[in-house]
């Protein structure tokens, strides 16, 4: 049996294999979840709130099963850390992506961002890269995080009067 032979072979068993998890395959959901883990990340303290949150998002935005969501953060993180930079994440997304999800991705970030109520300022510049890299305007950046935070002052207000 030749090289080629052994190589055929590998390959046929390979596509014989059991199908691996989706997201291993979809280089979109990891380069998205690897920029919230990295927004989640920047200021050094990873809050409860901001894990639930990142899970939620990925878990609606991807229509992904608890088990799922759990892989692909834990992907994510893998990813996030070995990466030297953004550049990677967000050139699969730009190019993959319509402006509209693109301007998506970073309302997500900004939600990573007002979850605990607090604006870093390495946050702030890490969500200004980000939209830079993705082609999304300086404009359309401070809209987004301006709704944001209308929303999450509402949703703060609404929750203390309930109380």
């Amino acid at each position: 049996m030749g090289m080629l032979d052994v190589l055929k072979n590998f390959i046929s068993e390979l596509s014989d294999s059991p199908e691996p998890k989706q997201f291993i395959h979809d280089k979109l959901q990891l380069a998205e979840a690897a920029l919230l883990y990295h927004v989640m990340a920047v200021d050094g303290i990873i809050k409860d709130s901001e894990k639930t949150l990142m899970a939620e998002l990925l878990a609606k935005h991807f229509k992904l099963g608890d088990t799922e969501t759990e892989d692909l953060i834990t992907e994510a993180k893998t990813a996030e850390h070995e990466a030297i930079d953004l550049y990677n994440f967000t050139t699969i997304l730009k190019h993959a992506l319509s402006e509209e999800e693109r301007i998506k991705i970073i309302e997500h970030l900004w939600e990573m961002v007002f979850v605990d109520g607090i604006l870093h300022e390495l946050e702030d510049n890490v969500i200004w890269r980000i939209a830079e890299l993705l082609g999304v305007t300086s404009r359309n950046r401070v809209l987004l995080k301006q709704r944001v935070w209308k929303r999450h002052i509402k949703k703060e207000h609404t929750a203390s009067s309930n109380e």
